[in-house]
């Protein structure tokens, strides 16, 4: 998994030069990059998709439990959510029931362990995609494309 995101970081450090048109269209519409939040319990992970996201010119937030991100002022101008499924404390499925009364966020959940039903009931309460790891850069960047600019209508899993 580790050497996974290793190649992640290596090529999004390659295309620091380049940005996201979907993170270039938001920006000019509205002033500002596009938030993307990310909570997963692994830091390799939060950094590499850190990176990853930073090298397209979208600003990000990490937070390695869910709690953290309620807790965080940043809830509020987050654009995206991206969502470790298996945390301690409190998991990702919880973390978007407590989402679904307090703010419309698009959810991407990602997960080592991945099931269909969990994947099932992600997507029924409202998840854009849910993707196993290891997954691509090119899906994971489409389900982001998705949540941008659908605002999250068209739910996707990959297991």
């Amino acid at each position: 998994m580790r050497r996974y995101f290793s190649s992640v970081i290596k090529k999004a450090r390659s295309k620091r030069s380049s940005r996201s048109m979907i993170a270039r269209s938001k920006e000019r519409d509205s002033g500002l990059r596009p938030l993307i939040a990310i909570v997963d319990d692994d830091r390799s992970v939060r950094e590499a998709l850190r990176s990853l996201f930073g090298s397209m010119g979208f600003q990000t937030e990490l937070f390695a439990r869910g709690q953290d991100f309620l807790n965080s002022p940043h809830m509020s101008e987050t654009s995206c959510l991206i969502l470790d499924v298996v945390m301690p404390g409190m998991d990702g499925l919880e973390l978007q029931g407590q989402l679904a009364a307090r703010r419309s966020i698009p959810i991407i959940f990602i997960t080592g362990h991945a099931d269909q039903n969990t994947c099932a009931r992600a997507l029924r309460a409202g998840a854009v995609s849910f993707l196993a790891k290891p997954f691509s850069e090119e899906v994971l960047l489409s389900a982001l494309h998705s949540a941008l600019e659908d605002g999250g209508g068209r739910a996707e899993g990959f297991l």
